[in-house]
């Protein structure tokens, strides 16, 4: 049988993109994903009207969930949806589906091919990147190459919205992840290449949305005060990754 797939969507204030994004999502999934499959909409503390949009999508379609988190923060989001889930696959991707869904079942198939953790990338030979600013491709590519320079990782691109893991896999590492907002990503990807968890990287196609309201100064800063973090107070002590078949 093949491996449950729970595809978490973490929102904040995303009423607009929820009615166009999860229908689309379901759809994708119906026709293109063997694996029995979910969606979770991850509501971390959005003010608007998420919740009553996010409540009747789940009325419309059986495969959709709803789980609400009193406090923002997207890493706590998927810290709660990853850990309370019971699939044998835990994944995310970013509301505006700016990565190109063709790309979801090589990431799965990734995990079912024997790695622990798969990830797209945007930096990748293969990749396509559309309407990003210079700002945003230099500070991302400047990014991924400190965090390189500073752990010796082998991953190229640790922000892209698009991940997936084990539950095994999340059940080791998410519990030892300190931070609970944009650096989540990084810091479970530092963590899980560094303690011996295979990474698989997926080539994409990526669209950048032009309305993100994504602070480009304040979300690096937190991340390099992240890096530091880790790289002057050590990594976590977590359990081994269970051996590939």
């Amino acid at each position: 049988m093949s491996a449950s797939v729970d595809v978490v969507i973490p929102v904040y204030n995303e009423e607009d993109a929820l009615p166009v994004s999860i229908p689309a999502l379901c759809a994708f999934l119906q026709d293109n994903l063997p694996n029995p499959w979910r969606i979770t909409i991850a509501d971390n503390a959005s003010i608007d009207g998420t919740r009553a949009v996010a409540e009747s999508l789940c009325r419309q379609h059986q495969n959709v969930n709803y789980l609400y988190l009193p406090e923002k923060g997207r890493g706590r989001a998927l810290k709660a949806a990853w850990l309370g889930s019971e699939s044998d696959i835990v994944s995310y991707m970013d509301v505006d589906l700016s990565t190109g869904l063709a790309h979801f079942p090589p990431l799965i198939a990734a995990l079912e091919s024997g790695c622990h953790v798969a990830i797209g990338s945007r930096l990748s030979r293969g990749s396509r990147v559309t309407q990003r600013s210079f700002k945003r491709e230099f500070t991302s590519r400047s990014y991924n190459l400190l965090i390189q320079a500073m752990f010796f990782v082998g991953f190229p691109d640790a922000q892209c919205g698009f991940k997936a893991m084990t539950r095994q896999a999340a059940q080791a590492i998410i519990p030892h992840i300190e931070n609970n907002n944009w650096f989540f990503d990084t810091e479970l990807l530092i963590i899980a290449e560094k303690r011996g968890y295979r990474i698989g990287v997926i080539p994409v196609s990526w669209q950048d949305d032009p309305t993100s309201t994504v602070n480009v100064i304040k979300t690096a800063t937190e991340d390099v005060k992240g890096l530091l973090r880790l790289r002057l107070g050590g990594l976590p002590k977590v359990d081994p990754p269970p051996a590939i078949p």
